[in-house]
């Protein structure tokens, strides 16, 4: 909902107004993580200082608990009220452990395995039974540290909880830099904890939608420059950047198919109401998808590649739908729910909706199962967009902002609306997050 062609929709999507009004940080600018809700009783759990190397420039351990705490589903023991320091199992005292009230805890060490790379050994333990529950090695370089502490809360997180961690992962999204002629617009990558922003373009003109191949090599966006629209390719790691898409009339909303092959856009045309299209990435063939004198924009893809969900007021008021690509199919409407349902998004495993609902006049992030049609509002709001699934489907991540004039700020919330933390930057606004696929380790 971000190509907005007439005054009256922007009336009815004044969501997408409040995205393109957005201020934006620099690339450089940290995001401060604050936790905001977690679940009633946290895993207590204890992450022993490793034992590091000479040359560590990273604190594994600190790494770990920030992302166990952060989920919302872990509490973890200080420092100074932990008894010992033991970096292997056979150091550990576990009825002196047992005494501090944790259920579970982490050591290990960072060893130096010459040519530059490092291991990190870590072995989760139960601090109840005193056996070992998961026991492993990840190596690599030393500028690679931080990754391979993401990767060891991934291993922990998934086998206390039973889901896959989404630590070791990326997020992208837009910032911005200064202001009047001298402002920029910056399409960045991060880790999932906000750490290690990485600059993939920066642009005198707004930088809109971005949204990752299902390889994690590549990001769709829409970029403005000579003040038209158009949607880019880029891959992430070399720069590499080629248009796709710089038809007549507005040019937005890319979304990859789950083969990676194609591209579902919202093209308007010189009709100027946005319908859906298709776009093969090989032969450039484009396929249109509605055709109504109606508002269709913001498809996104079902796991299946079969079909499309996309946001449309063929009914009056922004809604849902759901279409498949097989010739002679006709939409079906998928949210009946409040007088505003848009901006789609499916879990990973296809069984989830999230979406930005109306309540009481608050744009707020909602989810429906799919199955049940049990709908489930997850955020306050009174402006909350973008919401954007991780790729283990947990929790969703999306742009928070607490009046129409004030700068917005990343948020996170968990499926089941019980845990959640914002990633705020030092300074400036960010917008349009988007959370990347598990790492092909």
């Amino acid at each position: 909902m971000k190509l907005i062609p007439t005054a009256a929709w922007i009336r009815t999507a004044a969501i997408a107004a409040l995205l393109l009004a957005c201020g934006l940080p620099t690339a450089q600018a940290q995001l401060t993580i604050k936790i905001t809700s977690g679940v009633n009783h946290p895993v207590p759990i204890a992450i022993v200082p490793f034992a590091e190397a000479p040359s560590d420039s990273v604190d594994v351990a600190g790494v770990i608990q920030h992302d166990l705490v952060g989920s919302g589903r872990f509490s973890a023991l200080a420092r100074t009220q932990m008894p010992a320091t033991p970096t292997h199992a056979a150091q550990v005292a576990f009825p002196d452990w047992k005494s501090t009230g944790v259920d579970y805890m982490v050591v290990g060490r960072v060893v130096p395995l010459g040519g530059g790379q490092l291991a990190v050994d870590f072995n989760l333990l139960n601090v109840l039974t005193g056996q070992s529950v998961v026991r492993k090695r990840f190596t690599g370089t030393e500028a690679a540290l931080r990754n391979a502490a993401h990767r060891v809360s991934d291993a922990v997180y998934q086998a206390i909880t039973g889901i896959r961690g989404a630590f070791d992962t990326h997020i992208a999204y837009i910032a911005d830099v200064g202001a009047g002629a001298a402002q920029r617009f910056q399409l960045v990558v991060a880790d999932a904890d906000g750490y290690n922003q990485h600059l993939i373009l920066e642009s005198r003109f707004p930088i809109m939608s971005p949204v990752w191949s299902p390889d994690g090599k590549w990001l769709a966006y829409v970029s403005f420059e000579d003040h038209l629209s158009a949607v880019y390719l880029q891959r992430v790691r070399t720069g590499q950047r080629y248009r796709v898409s710089a038809r007549a009339g507005e040019n937005g909303a890319p979304s990859f198919s789950p083969n990676g092959q194609e591209l579902a856009l919202t093209l308007s045309g010189v009709s100027g109401y946005p319908q859906i299209y298709v776009l093969d990435l090989h032969t450039r063939q484009l396929t249109r998808v509605t055709n109504t004198p109606a508002i269709n924009t913001g498809a996104v893809w079902a796991p299946d590649g079969r079909s499309l969900y996309f946001t449309s007021d063929r009914a009056g008021s922004p809604q849902i739908y759901r279409k498949s690509l097989t010739p002679g199919s006709f939409p079906r409407r998928i949210t009946f729910t409040d007088s505003y349902n848009a901006s789609p998004r499916i879990s990973p495993h296809g069984t989830r909706l999230a979406m930005v609902t109306q309540v009481d006049g608050r744009y707020c992030i909602a989810v429906q199962n799919l199955k049940s049609g049990a709908f489930r509002v997850l955020t306050q709001g009174p402006l909350d967009s973008t919401p954007s699934f991780a790729p283990n489907g947990a929790t969703i991540i999306y742009a928070k902002r607490s009046d129409p004039n004030g700068g917005a700020i990343l948020a996170t919330v968990s499926v089941d609306g019980m845990t959640g933390m914002t990633l705020k930057p030092t300074h400036g606004a960010v917008q349009d997050p988007t959370w990347g696929p598990f790492p092909q380790h």
